[in-house]
């Protein structure tokens, strides 16, 4: 069985969240659908994506799983985003980030040092 995934983000401002999405994820659209969809490759079958759609959008909860949190952390931060909070499970951390709608996008993985 072949896995992957095509992950949505619903959003009410569509321009708004194209900015916001890119400084987190660091890179531009891998495709734009159409005028309200923009799309990022995050791995070979894994994308995520923003639509427009103010009915739904703030209800979103997801995280992208990195080898190396802190770094990617560093990096968004970098981009001008600071995450909301830090959960720690052990050796592994999710930084979580908001955007403007509310949708929570978790960045995480395994740490070296639990302790971070």
């Amino acid at each position: 069985m072949a896995v992957g995934i095509f992950a949505g983000i619903p959003v009410r401002d569509y321009g708004t969240a194209l900015e916001w999405y890119k400084r987190l994820l660091g890179a531009e659209p891998a495709f734009y659908p159409n005028d309200i969809e923009a799309v990022w490759q995050l791995a070979e079958d894994l994308y995520v994506y923003i639509i427009q759609d103010p009915g739904r959008a703030g209800g979103a909860v997801s995280m992208i799983w990195v080898d190396d949190p802190i770094a990617e952390v560093a990096k968004i931060s970098g981009r001008g985003l600071e995450p909301v909070d830090v959960e720690k499970h052990g050796s592994v951390r999710k930084y979580v980030f908001h955007d403007s709608d509310g949708n929570e996008i978790g960045v995480g993985g395994e740490v070296s040092t639990p302790e971070q």
